[in-house]
């Protein structure tokens, strides 16, 4: 098993990307602390713990880190996965109220989480983090304005921590998503879309291989940066998106 008896935080445990990230790191043998706003339906077990938690609120990601603690004794890794989207807004349109919401829970929140693992995983010399950005960033689509700044920021936060936390034996990445087969997907469509259309008009023919990213696409990539196997990759950025950055 890659991750056999390693302590793993995956925030947004509840959406598509994160249920999948949750179920193969517990197949590869990790304990996993399971993050999100709602967590009914996860059953809490030996290997899993469950915490219910608003992630832009300092109390609430002090709570989540002294519960897995307690738990597990140990945090071995944070993956970042929990975020919102927008829909497609003319910048003219995008107000503070909502700019501001995007970016406290896409960038605030990974700083937040991130602040608080490097304690611990400086005194174990050793840890990693990866926070999941978006490929937006790299070619942007046309009213994701605040979507793609604040996925921006958590690209720049990331290489800055790579580099600063280095010298204690963290790791620390980023999973650039193509579009992705979730429900957030839709969440990205101007009011009154034919959401399932455009998945086929739009979404899917911007993938160069030719369909969407699968939720376990993504998960398979965490296992291989949290794992033995990517011991020396830091500060990277990885694509997992059929080809849509090129």
């Amino acid at each position: 098993m890659r991750l056999a008896n390693e302590v793993f935080i995956v925030t947004g445990a509840q959406g598509g990307m994160g249920k999948e990230t949750v179920n193969r790191f517990l197949e590869e043998g990790a304990f996993v602390a399971a993050i999100d706003l709602n967590v009914d339906g996860i059953e809490e077990s030996d290997r899993l713990l469950p915490i219910a938690a608003d992630l832009t609120k300092e109390d609430d990601v002090e709570k989540v880190f002294l519960m897995a603690i307690e738990k597990f004794k140990r945090i071995d890794g944070l993956i970042n996965i929990a975020g919102i989207a927008q829909s497609a807004t003319p910048i003219e349109e995008v107000s503070l109220a909502d700019w501001e919401k995007i970016m406290c829970v896409n960038a605030n929140a990974p700083f937040l989480t991130c602040r608080a693992a490097v304690p611990y995983m400086k005194k174990q010399g050793t840890g990693v983090i990866v926070n999941i950005a978006s490929i937006s960033m790299v070619r942007p689509r046309p009213g994701l304005n605040a979507y793609i700044a604040s996925k921006g920021a958590t690209v720049s936060l990331s290489q800055a921590l790579a580099i600063e936390l280095a010298e204690y034996g963290i790791r620390v990445n980023v999973v650039n998503p193509g579009p992705a087969d979730t429900n957030m997907l839709g969440q990205f469509t101007s009011k009154g879309t034919d959401v399932e259309g455009m998945k086929e008009t739009t979404f899917k023919k911007s993938v160069p291989m030719g369909r969407l990213i699968n939720p376990n696409d993504i998960a398979n990539s965490l296992v291989y940066l949290c794992s033995k196997e990517a011991a020396i990759v830091t500060g990277a950025i990885f694509n997992v998106d059929g080809g849509r950055g090129i």
